[in-house]
């Protein structure tokens, strides 16, 4: 006899390719009406504002509603009591999928798109509408991003790296990646990354020696000043894993087009936030994945919440709760980022203050990652409107994207979120999801794929 719950990765990919997961038809009319907008971009909410979207566009914002054939040919939502927030972004993913780690420890390829799939579908069930892969095995990236381009599988728009670009023995250097060590003889090398017409390049200036970790051979200054230079020649934007003020300040000065990770392994200078603000260089926020460890070890409890029950299965939360959790306290690398955390936080927190471009990255693989990356962004002194703003339009900055996504504006790319509650109360009440909107069509989230449905 067919069993849903053993079938489920087959279900997955049905559900997705087959159903498409929409409560609209394509090109459909859609008004959010009568609601409090955040519109991403820092300014005080609004109330009794309604969006009119047309297509894959927001086409008028105002105040009061729509009347007359606008009203009439449209789709209405119902926006009383609640809040519309731009859709919120990730802009530091590496999609489930692609890698298995054996017995062993080792790091071993193994495509398995329907586990890919399925963490997409928990993205845009926790209002995520947009992710950027940071690093992943590009035949297992670039087909789910063209699927996804296609409107073959609901997703959240999908922006890739494919494989890093690295110095051999650096970090990062593992499977899926170019590594390169002189130039012009990298050139071909970076000609067959180019192919695949990655997003953003990420490259990355890590000598490590620092949380446990052994020294590591690291990209030389000149030879990353070469392939930045290479890659923004053809369009192409660049980002960088860092750790250390002194190694965000040469890859800023290298030419760098963002920062893929906080400062965690100091606390950062007056001058350099300062710099930061001057320079406006988007940098990713990445606390979640140090935190968690200490999270899971010390605290459990948080996969009980709803959002986690929703896109985990029994399973994998039982395997949490009990072997991955003995793992982590048995760990040093758990207690030095628990005590690492709040350092990078408050660096996090001079950064903004000082004017500095944050956006919110998980450097994880799942949805509910995103609103705790926000809750530790408010922990840390960030307010909430802007926290927002960094889950979102700066994001879109982080991209080069600002021009059509990340905020709710006339012109720009519907993609929305519509809560429950105000998060400006409280920041968790980004959790209290009404509905989504990507590109412009309602998304049901009882027919995605995940856990919560079976």
């Amino acid at each position: 006899m067919f069993n849903l719950k053993n079938n489920l990765y087959g279900i997955i990919t049905v559900a997705l390719i087959i159903f498409p997961c929409l409560l609209n038809a394509a090109g459909e009319s859609l008004i959010i009406e009568d609601v409090v907008l955040i519109n991403g971009t820092g300014r005080q909410p609004v109330n009794g504002t309604s969006v009119l979207v047309q297509g894959e566009r927001i086409v008028e914002i105002k105040r009061g509603k729509f009347s007359g054939s606008q009203r009439n040919n449209a789709q209405v939502i119902d926006g009383r009591r609640k809040y519309l927030l731009p859709g919120l972004m990730d802009v530091h993913v590496h999609l489930a999928g692609s890698i298995k780690v054996t017995k062993d420890g080792l790091r071993e390829v193994e495509l398995d798109r329907q586990k890919g799939l399925r963490a997409l579908h928990g993205y845009l069930y926790s209002g995520v509408t947009s992710i950027y892969d940071s690093g992943n095995i590009p035949d297992h990236i670039f087909a789910l991003r063209e699927q996804e381009r296609a409107g073959a599988v609901t997703s959240p728009r999908i922006f890739a790296t494919g494989g890093i670009v690295t110095y051999p023995g650096s970090h990062g250097s593992g499977p899926g990646a170019t590594t390169v060590d002189d130039w012009p003889e990298a050139i071909p090398q970076l000609d067959e990354h180019i192919k695949r017409q990655p997003d953003i390049l990420k490259l990355t200036l890590e000598e490590r020696g620092w949380g446990m970790r052994p020294l590591i051979p690291k990209l030389p200054l000149p030879l990353m000043e070469r392939i930045i230079e290479y890659y923004n020649d053809r369009g192409i934007r660049t980002t960088a894993h860092t750790a250390s003020e002194i190694r965000a300040r040469q890859a800023i000065f290298a030419g760098i087009d963002a920062l893929s990770h906080p400062v965690i392994v100091g606390p950062i200078t007056d001058s350099f936030a300062s710099l930061m603000g001057a320079k406006k260089i988007p940098m990713a926020t990445t606390l979640t994945i140090g935190e968690n460890y200490s999270r899971l070890a010390e605290h459990p409890e948080y996969l009980d919440q709803a959002l986690y029950q929703a896109v985990l299965t029994k399973a994998e939360i039982a395997d949490l709760k009990n072997k991955t959790r003995a793992e982590y306290q048995d760990r040093p690398w758990t207690w030095w980022m628990k005590l690492m955390t709040p350092v990078a936080q408050e660096n996090l927190r001079k950064i903004n203050a000082m004017g500095g471009v944050l956006a919110l990255g998980t450097d994880q693989t799942n949805g509910p990652a995103v609103h705790r990356e926000m809750e530790l962004l408010a922990a840390a002194g960030i307010p909430a409107l802007d926290v927002i703003r960094i889950a979102t339009l700066n994001g879109a900055k982080f991209l080069g994207k600002e021009d059509e996504l990340g905020s709710i504006e006339e012109g720009k790319f519907a993609d929305m979120v519509l809560l429950n509650a105000d998060p400006l109360e409280d920041i968790n009440n980004t959790k209290k999801i009404h509905a989504v909107i990507k590109n412009g069509s309602l998304i049901d989230r009882k027919k995605l794929a995940l856990p919560v449905n079976y």
